[in-house]
């Protein structure tokens, strides 16, 4: 089991110092992983007024001022984003911080704020199609192979995109999504883990095991024939500080098929984008199993 660090884009956390702060106290306290959102807006209502920073940007100060924790996005919505321009910033990132990145992807939300406020399509079908296309082009640019392509969505002649990312045959992709939404899940299986979000348990809050067990056998049956490669099933809540507590709160569900504990503020919080308490408990550091 490993364990992460969760935090959102804005407030405290636009400032690339902050995150840098946050992510060296999280390698100090013996996290393995730190994760940042990937939002324009976010809610414009409930987030009006709160500056943003660019993720990579964030976790580029991230990578700097640490060396052995993971870093990357939770979720970047690749349909929001230009496939090319993406990979360079990913592979940039994978070889600054010696091959630390993990991508993780989704469509992303909310729909109206993120990408109808700038007149993007809202059609979540159009999204998935252009998430799935994107996927397989930053697979092929990350190669450091050429790249041609004719798709539905994304045309590239004969473009290579050097230097190829670090690890080989590219960075880990996770891929999120709402359980017990199935075709998020069906796109996890094809990649290198799924980062579940519930309909019962939002942003923040410990999910059933019950549900837990019964997306873990799905994604069993969707990746049969690929047992023997590695896949993670990252689940996340706010957990409590103290050991045996969380010891009860997270050993249920890593007996259930999780493999990483994503440490998340509730959503609704107040301290969802303040430093001071998140800083707390990364010092307190990840619970011991």
């Amino acid at each position: 089991m490993r364990f992460s660090v969760n935090i959102p884009n804005f407030g405290d956390f636009a400032d690339p110092s902050t995150v840098a702060e946050v992510a060296e106290a999280a390698e100090q306290a013996g996290w393995d992983g730190l994760f940042v959102w990937d939002h324009v807006v976010h809610d414009k209502r409930a987030r009006q007024g709160r500056p943003f920073g660019d993720p990579w940007m964030l976790l580029t100060a991230a990578a700097l001022a640490t060396s052995t924790i993971r870093l990357g996005t939770l979720v970047t919505p690749v349909a929001r984003r230009r496939p090319e321009q993406l990979a360079r910033q990913v592979a940039t990132l994978d070889n600054l911080s010696g091959g630390r990145v993990i991508f993780g992807a989704g469509l992303g939300g909310p729909i109206e704020d993120e990408y109808g406020s700038f007149g993007e399509t809202t059609d979540p079908r159009v999204l998935a199609e252009r998430l799935d296309e994107g996927l397989e082009l930053l697979q092929g640019y990350w190669s450091g192979e050429p790249v041609s392509h004719d798709g539905q969505h994304y045309t590239v002649r004969d473009v290579t995109l050097l230097p190829a990312t670090l690890q080989r045959p590219r960075p880990p992709v996770w891929i999120g999504g709402f359980w017990p939404n199935r075709p998020p899940m069906r796109r996890a299986a094809r990649w290198d883990g799924a980062v579940p979000l519930f309909a019962s348990a939002k942003h923040g809050h410990v999910p059933p095991v019950d549900e837990v067990r019964d997306l873990v056998a799905h994604l069993r049956r969707m990746r049969d024939g690929r047992q023997n490669t590695p896949f993670e099933i990252v689940l996340g809540g706010a957990s409590p500080m103290d050991a045996a507590r969380a010891h009860d709160v997270i050993g249920p569900l890593i007996d259930a098929g999780a493999t990483w504990w994503d440490e998340r503020q509730v959503q609704s919080s107040e301290d969802i984008d303040r430093l001071a308490p998140v800083l707390r408990r990364i010092e307190a550091g990840p619970p011991v199993f």
